[in-house]
């Protein structure tokens, strides 16, 4: 067995664990590590490699290699990557992975650090490596996803982690505008990848007919909203202030809340005629099912905007700039950009979110690298009645995003219209290792189901390649 490590320390340390064990050249985003990988490699005719991809201490369990190179040949996988212990803080603790799905195509997903890499695909794929600084990891794992990566659950080392920021102060990084380059070089692998998949779409050339809509009003502002007791009459204000041309709505569906958010709804309706208070009769609603409740209703307008129930529009000019992108740019979902900012709006790092990732051109194929598309996100309201929304609280609007691209374009605002708070209260602001496992399973699965749509709306195009 070979084992390549960061740093001399840790090769120091394994050297006694039965193992072959060498320095990597350098980071492994860089292609330059992977051709002097390559070149080590020649003349190695072992079964396997394995790869640990931090510097910081690594303790291997119990027949740990051995056990990875064992699940490596008996699945017959090219890859095989287990579950761990982290140690944060002094805390030694069990890091739980997922399984890889075809829609484990994002960037970020989380193999752990130590990999087994059975020698002749490793070999093959860091061959095919293209001129990289950032990406060349990503492509490696790509390559090999399609010859199969196997996610052992088993506890098989320790490692300590450095990174002990909570999940809602990690969950922008990767759309943090200092990291552009690196984004540029991802968008290129993913797109390779997706064509050799037979899942990338050109640029779309559609439109939705806006002379033929339906709706009371001309938009309606959509707050889903449970026990938000402390933020809710903010947000309900900021969206009653905004200043159109035309007639709009305010719909909140209050999703059976106890702690007095109910009560301040209806003193805002009775002060506010364009508030409407929806009280769904179902109690399976996730925010998805609420605003398919929203969308419903006969007050709902042609158009539907989103606003979090502890978020803010961030001057009375949102609604307006949100509704003349529809009929500028003929989509039927228009998302604009926010601003991270405290309880108070004092802006966060890293500032604006403009997604500046997504183009006219490749957006829609860029879409299935990254994990979300932005804010504030509205839509035509007949494209949601003919497509209702995931009833879920999590991944409804990226579902739904993923849905509009496969057939239209996206309209993208650049300019901050939407100000996203970030507070203890927020329902993202530290999950579990269990909740994160949950929240990335599943939108793994809605890019599988994309993907697989996608090379179905392309079988036409094949067909008629081999007449």
């Amino acid at each position: 067995m070979r084992l390549y490590v960061l740093t001399a320390e840790l090769q120091a340390a394994l050297s006694s664990e039965n193992a072959d064990v060498r320095l990597l050249a350098g980071p492994l985003g860089d292609a330059a590590t992977w051709k002097a990988l390559k070149q080590d490699l020649q003349g190695y005719d072992g079964e396997a490699v394995c790869i640990y991809s931090k510097a910081t201490g690594l303790v291997l369990g119990q027949n740990a290699l051995k056990r990875l190179k064992s699940v490596l040949t008996e699945s017959g996988a090219a890859m095989v990557y287990s579950d761990l212990y982290q140690v944060k803080a002094g805390v030694c603790k069990p890091h739980r992975l997922i399984e890889y799905a075809e829609g484990s195509v994002r960037d970020d997903f989380d193999f752990g650090s130590l990999w087994c890499f059975q020698t002749k695909w490793l070999k093959g794929a860091a061959a095919r490596v293209q001129s990289w600084r950032f990406a060349a990891w990503y492509q490696v794992r790509l390559d090999l996803g399609g010859k199969r990566i196997f996610h052992l659950p088993e506890l098989l080392y320790t490692e300590e982690e450095q990174d002990v920021r909570k999940s809602g102060e990690k969950q922008f990084d990767y759309v943090n505008p200092r990291n552009r380059e690196v984004q540029i070089e991802m968008e290129q692998v993913c797109t390779d990848y997706l064509k050799s998949i037979n899942a990338w779409l050109p640029a779309p050339t559609a439109k939705w007919p806006m002379t033929q809509l339906s709706g009371a009003v001309e938009a309606s502002v959509v707050i889903p909203v449970r026990n938000r007791v402390s933020t809710i009459a903010d947000a309900v204000r900021s969206a009653l202030a905004q200043q159109t041309s035309f007639a709009f709505n305010v719909l909140v569906v209050d999703n059976f809340s106890d702690d007095g958010t109910s009560q301040i709804l209806d003193q805002l309706a009775a002060q506010d005629q364009r508030l409407c208070v929806i009280r769904p009769r179902r109690n399976d609603l996730g925010i998805g099912g609420c605003w398919n409740e929203a969308v419903s209703s006969p007050s709902c307008g042609r158009f539907v905007v989103q606003l979090d129930s502890d978020d803010l529009y961030e001057t009375p000019a949102t609604l307006q700039k949100i509704v003349d992108a529809f009929y500028a740019s003929g989509a039927p979902m228009v998302i604009g950009s926010y601003t991270m900012t405290d309880f108070d709006k004092n802006v966060l790092p890293p500032g604006l979110i403009d997604h500046k990732e997504w183009t006219s051109e490749n957006g829609r194929n860029n879409a299935l690298r990254i994990n979300g598309l932005g804010a504030p996100r509205a839509f035509v309201r007949d494209f949601l009645l003919q497509h209702p929304l995931p009833n879920t609280s999590y991944g409804e609007d990226y579902a739904m995003g993923l849905r509009v691209s496969r057939e239209y374009d996206i309209c993208r605002i650049y300019e901050s219209l939407y100000l996203c708070r970030r507070w203890a209260g927020n329902s993202d602001a530290d999950l579990s290792d269990d909740k994160i496992n949950a929240n990335n399973r599943y939108k793994d699965s809605l890019r599988s189901i994309e993907i697989e749509a996608r090379r179905q709306l392309n079988l036409p195009n094949l067909a008629g390649l081999m007449d």
